[in-house]
C-alpha cells in the first residue's frame, strides 16, 4: 500500500515532522513517574494510579473510537461496561439508578447514548443521565392533589401494572419500563437532594473549583462534586465525560486538537486538572478509595508527528495510555510502553478487553463467566480475549 492510499485509508492527513512536547516533563511521586508539567493537580496522585502505556484501538475514528472504549465493540447496540456491571453487582440502592452518566456540558461525546447503552441486556441496565447543568426538574405534585391522593393513585397504577406484567412474563422490556417509572416515583426525593450542593462546605467548593472564574472548568467540577455525591449515594457506576465532543466552535468544544494543539490543550487541560484531582482527594479522604475503582479512558492517542502545514497531531490507535486508580490497583505501577517516539505499542500491547478483565476481575467478577446470549453467542464484555493483568493488582 502506498504512503498516499495509506493516509487515505486512515482518514489522516499529510505527516509532518516529529513534533516534540510543548510542555516539559516532570517527575512527581515517590515514583518519580514523569507527568507533563501542564497538570499539577493530577502530579499529586501518580503514586496512587496503574498507568497502561500499551493501549491500542481497532479504530481512529471519533464515533467507533468512543464507542470501543465503552462497550468493546466498534459499532453499536453492545452493552457499556457500566451496564455489564449492573448486570453482575446489581444495584445497592432503592431511591437512585444503579448506572448513571454523566455527560459535559459542552455536549454529548460521540455516538452519543451508544457510550451508556444497555444493548441486548435488560433495558433497566441502561444508564440514566443526569449532570449539574441539567438539574432535575419540579418534581412536586401538582396543586390540588393531596398526597393521600397521590399514594392512592400509584397504588392503583401498581396494582395494575403488576397483573398487566403477570400475563406477560417474557417480556423483560415491560419489567424493566415498569421499573424504570418505580425508580422515578422514588427519585422525586432523592435526586433534587443529591445535586443540591448548599450542604457542601466552602472549602469541598473551594477543592474543587465550583466557583471558578472560568465557566467550563466550574461546570466540570460541578460534575465531578455530583459524581461523589451519587457515588456516596449508593450509585453502582457513574461514567464522567470532559469535554468529549468531536467537533464544535473554533476548537472550544474538543480534545481534537488537528491544527493548534498547544493552544487547544492549555485551554483544556485546567478544566480537566483541578476538578479531576479534587474528586480523588476528596474520594480519598473520605475513605471511598478503598472500595472504588477509578478508571480514566479515552478513544486513541495522537501522533507524535505534527499534522503537515499545522502545530497539531492526528489520531493515533497504536500506541496510548488509559490508567486505573483505587480499590486493588497497585499504585505507583507502569504496564506496557510505546517505541521511543510514542508511535506504537511496542511492550505488552494491550487491548480494551484485558482493561475491562482486569476492571471485572478487581470488582469480584470473572470475565468470563459474566456472559449474555444473544444472538446465538455467549457475549461478554470481554469478547474473546480477556486477560487479567496481573502486574497492576496490589
Amino acid at each position: 500500500m502506498s504512503e498516499l492510499a495509506r493516509r487515505r485509508f486512515l482518514g489522516q492527513t499529510a505527516t509532518g515532522l516529529l513534533m516534540r512536547s510543548p510542555w516539559p516533563f516532570a517527575p512527581a511521586g515517590k515514583s518519580g513517574k514523569m507527568i507533563s508539567t501542564i497538570l499539577p493537580y493530577m502530579a499529586r496522585h501518580i503514586g496512587d494510579i496503574a498507568f497502561f502505556h500499551g493501549m491500542t484501538s481497532k479504530t481512529n475514528t471519533h464515533g467507533p473510537g468512543c464507542v470501543f472504549a465503552n462497550t468493546g465493540h466498534t459499532s453499536e447496540g453492545f452493552p457499556s461496561a457500566g451496564a455489564w456491571i449492573s448486570h453482575g453487582l446489581g444495584s445497592l440502592t432503592d431511591n437512585l439508578p444503579t448506572y448513571v452518566a454523566i455527560p459535559d456540558v459542552r455536549g454529548e461525546p460521540p455516538n452519543g447514548k451508544a457510550n451508556w447503552s444497555n444493548g441486548f441486556l435488560p433495558a433497566k441496565h441502561q444508564a440514566i443521565v443526569m449532570a449539574a447543568h441539567q438539574p432535575i426538574r419540579n418534581l412536586a405534585r401538582p396543586a390540588g392533589i393531596d398526597e393521600a391522593g397521590e399514594r392512592g393513585t400509584r397504588e392503583l397504577i401498581g396494582f395494575l401494572n403488576e397483573r398487566h406484567a403477570a400475563s406477560r412474563p417474557d417480556e423483560s422490556a415491560l419489567q424493566a419500563r415498569l421499573a424504570a417509572y418505580e425508580l422515578a416515583a422514588k427519585m422525586q426525593m432523592s435526586a433534587p437532594e443529591v445535586s443540591d450542593f448548599a450542604s457542601e462546605p466552602g472549602h469541598i467548593h473551594q477543592l474543587y473549583g465550583t466557583d471558578s472564574q472560568n465557566i467550563l472548568t466550574a461546570a466540570y467540577a460541578r460534575n465531578c462534586l455530583l459524581s461523589r455525591r451519587l457515588l456516596e449515594r449508593g450509585v453502582r457506576y457513574v461514567s464522567l465525560y470532559c469535554a468529549s465532543r468531536a467537533s464544535g466552535v473554533d476548537g472550544l468544544l474538543n480534545w481534537d486538537a488537528h491544527k493548534t494543539l498547544k493552544a487547544d490543550y492549555e485551554r483544556h487541560c485546567p478544566v480537566f486538572d483541578q476538578p479531576t484531582a479534587a474528586l480523588l482527594s476528596d474520594m480519598k479522604q473520605r475513605g471511598m478509595m478503598e472500595d472504588t475503582l477509578v478508571l480514566w479512558t479515552t478513544e486513541f492517542g495522537r501522533m507524535p508527528t505534527r499534522q503537515e502545514g499545522t502545530t497539531g497531531r492526528d489520531h493515533n490507535p497504536d500506541g496510548f495510555t488509559l490508567w486505573m486508580m483505587g480499590a486493588g490497583v497497585k499504585g505507583g505501577t507502569s504496564y506496557g510502553a510505546t517505541d521511543e517516539f510514542g508511535r506504537r505499542a511496542v511492550e505488552n500491547p494491550t487491548s480494551i478487553w484485558e482493561f475491562y478483565s482486569t476492571v471485572l476481575h478487581l470488582l469480584g467478577l470473572d470475565y468470563d463467566r459474566l456472559t449474555w446470549y444473544h444472538n446465538g453467542l455467549d457475549r461478554s464484555l470481554a469478547d474473546v480475549h480477556g486477560k487479567v493483568i496481573r502486574q497492576v493488582l496490589a
